[in-house]
């Protein structure tokens, strides 16, 4: 069997996110998904895996069912495949924020960096005045990236904004164009730059995952894998499963 890999986040008002735990939970186990979603007052943020018609059935009441009553129909969304489940279990969990950065100034819902979508990512990064930056995790960055980005080397998101404070600078970085794996993280980074006063900001729209998935290998700025938070553990482009040895997987999932 093949499986059908989800991954989907929104940033959107769900004051009643607590109630909205357990109906979530119960429609994707009688779909018999496993993997994990993340809920918060801000939106929503999860990776699930399944029959191609069960993860088909969750997309559609995500985004147009009464559960969450259409409030999450503009759904960042990207397919994948497996040739062996991802993920152990299923788990739906409550959080205070559903990607971690720690600033409450932050919020993608008031104002975010302007989004560019993969065919035009590389005429971006190309130009001699624009700051390439990847936001994610250093172990990340190690299994790949793009040409002539530069490494914030954090170990954790939530480390972005110390970075922000002592690396980069309004005066001198006027053009930022930055990634990350799905694009949620962009999200929180380019809210917290410009409320800290940068004037310039875009990113990824859809993140690595949609570059991958839709600029062809040949014309690829990426070098590398894409790490991705499941058993496969990194992806290529046409978000092909890599086929790590077994003890690159294992060093990568003890970062």
């Amino acid at each position: 069997m093949i499986y059908k890999v989800a991954a989907f986040y929104q940033f959107a008002a769900l004051p009643d996110y607590r109630e909205l735990r357990e109906p979530l939970r119960a429609f994707c186990a009688g779909l018999e998904l496993k993997g994990s979603v993340l809920l918060a007052q801000e939106g929503i943020n999860g990776t699930v895996a399944g029959a191609g018609e069960a993860i088909d059935a969750l997309t559609q009441e995500l985004a147009h069912g009464d559960m969450f009553g259409g409030r999450l129909n503009n759904l960042e969304l990207k397919f994948s495949t497996a040739e062996t489940m991802p993920f152990g279990r299923l788990k739906v969990r409550l959080k205070k924020e559903i990607v971690t950065l720690g600033d409450e100034s932050a919020d993608p819902t008031r104002q975010v960096g302007t989004y560019v979508d993969a065919a035009e990512w590389n005429a971006l990064i190309e130009a001699p005045d624009t700051l390439v930056l990847d936001t994610r995790n250093a172990f990340e960055v190690a299994m790949g990236t793009f040409e002539g980005a530069l490494d914030p080397g954090i170990r954790s998101f939530g480390q972005f904004k110390d970075f922000a404070a002592e690396q980069l600078d309004p005066a001198r970085h006027r053009r930022i164009a930055m990634f990350c794996t799905g694009g949620i993280r962009c999200e929180k980074a380019s809210a917290h730059l410009l409320a800290r006063g940068f004037a310039e900001v875009y990113h990824l729209k859809g993140g690595v995952l949609k570059y991958l998935e839709e600029v062809p290998e040949a014309q690829s700025r990426w070098r590398g894998e894409c790490f991705v938070f499941d058993e496969r553990v990194a992806l290529g482009h046409g978000l092909q499963e890599c086929g790590l040895r077994e003890r690159d997987k294992d060093a990568a999932r003890d970062e």
